[in-house]
This record gives C-alpha cells, structure tokens and sequence, in this order.
C-alpha cells in the first residue's frame, strides 16, 4: 500500500507571508477550517495524513527552460486570457536554486544572478519576471521534498488557482481580477467566492476572510486548490499537458484542473 493512502482527507494549498495556507477538505465536501502551516511536509504528514494535494507552486523543473517556460505554463496561459499573467515562467533548476543560494546575501544581486543563469539555459536567452522571484523558495522547498520522499511524488499534484477558476466557470477565465493594484479588488473576490460555494464547499469556510500569516487572496487560492484536489480524487481532473512531460529527476511537469 501506497503510504499515502491512508485515509480519505485531500489538501488545497497555497504559499502565503508565514508559510503555506491549507484546506482539509473530504471528498463530500467536509472541510476543516483553514490554516497555517510553517513547511510543505507539515501538511503531507499532518493529521489529516491527505491522500491528495494540489498546490499552487511549480512541481518538475527543465535543465533548460523552452521559449515561453514549460509547456505546463504555455497551455495554462493559453486559456487564461486576461488572467495569464498570473502564471509565472519558471527558469531551469539551475536558475532556480541559484536564487535562493546563500551568497550574493542580497535580494536583488540574488535576483540578477538568477536572471543571468536562467539566461544562459534558456532556449530564448530570456530570464524570468520578478514577481516570480519571490516564490522560488517555495519552488525548492517542494522540489527538495518530492525529490527526497519518493513514495509521496504520486500524492503532490501541481495545480493553478486561475487555472482552478477557468475549470470551475465552465472553461473560461474569470472576467474579474483579484487585485488591482495589488489590492484586493472585491468584485473578483465576490466572484471567486461564488464559484467556490457552487463547487461544493460551505459558505462558513469559504467566507474565512481572516488567518494570521496569510493574504485574503492565498485563503481563495488554496480553496480552489482543495476543489481541484477533489476533482483529481474523482478522476475528472485533467492535467495541462497531457501526459504530463517528467524532469531528469522523473518529477511530472503538469497543472491540473
């Protein structure tokens, strides 16, 4: 038996300020309220011990990254319409874990070796957008575990919030942002929120608005990731590309909604 088939509790997760923001939820809909967790192995070994999780960070990284990033992200893109920039590229392992190397100690040195290693790997010679410099530690951290704890790689599903939202409203992007300005836009939220309720979970953990360590944005977020852990538990899910492409560590390069 698969050590990560224990039970029947799934995990939605999202990176947030203190760590990862989780949902508990079951396959009919019971859903713990959400929390904070400081590491990515406290969820696959909490309580709950969740058969299923789908997180919103990059899972497989290229030893040299294609035009436009990994495929994973130039089919997420591709249906997002006004929500596609919300899908990073990510760069080669090399770039990645360049920028959370100890020296240059520096944020922005870090960030322009990066930038010129990703450069250097890239089929196009181009690097990364800054945003997503900052959720590349999060990137390494899952990396290092599912590369260190085999038998869970089949349990870690990467999966997309935007993405989440596309499957949830039939196929189409969302016609609202999250945030403008990066502030909180509340007709986006309302929005998210409403798929979210139809989608099966109760409008009393839905409504969460308020969790120490985490964005009002990341509590969506990692609920629509608990919807699509649930898909993937029903096996309606389906993952972008399809079959996903594997790194040189065997690691699956794939979004799933």
């Amino acid at each position: 038996m698969n050590e990560c088939s224990r039970d029947t509790w799934l995990a939605g997760v999202d990176g947030c300020p203190e760590g990862w923001v989780v949902v508990f939820v079951q396959p009919n809909g019971t859903a713990r309220p959400p929390r904070v967790v400081s590491t990515f192995q406290e969820i696959v070994f909490a309580p709950e011990r969740p058969v299923i999780i789908a997180v919103d960070v990059p899972i497989g990284l290229p030893d040299h990254s294609p035009p436009k990033g990994r495929r994973a992200e130039s089919e997420a893109r591709s249906r997002l319409g006004d929500r596609k920039s919300s899908v990073f590229r990510i760069p080669s392992r090399s770039a990645v874990y360049a920028s959370v190397a100890n020296e240059p100690a520096d944020d922005r040195e870090r960030f322009f070796k990066a930038c010129e290693i990703a450069r250097k790997t890239s089929e196009d010679g181009k690097a990364f957008a800054k945003q997503g410099f900052y959720i590349l530690d999060k990137v390494v951290e899952v990396d290092m575990f599912l590369r260190s704890h085999e038998a869970h790689r089949a349990c870690v599903y990467e999966t997309h919030p935007e993405l989440a939202f596309w499957r949830l409203n039939g196929n189409a992007a969302l016609h609202e942002p999250k945030k403008r300005k990066s502030r909180i836009y509340d007709p986006g939220m309302i929005l998210r929120r409403g798929q979210l309720v139809a989608a099966g979970l109760s409008e009393e953990v839905v409504n969460t608005s308020r969790l120490k360590g985490a964005g009002e944005d990341d509590l969506l977020d990692a609920m629509a990731c608990a919807v699509i852990a649930q898909r993937i538990h029903r096996g309606e899910a389906k993952p972008f590309p399809d079959p996903p492409p594997r790194d040189s560590f065997g690691l699956p390069m794939a979004i799933w909604a």
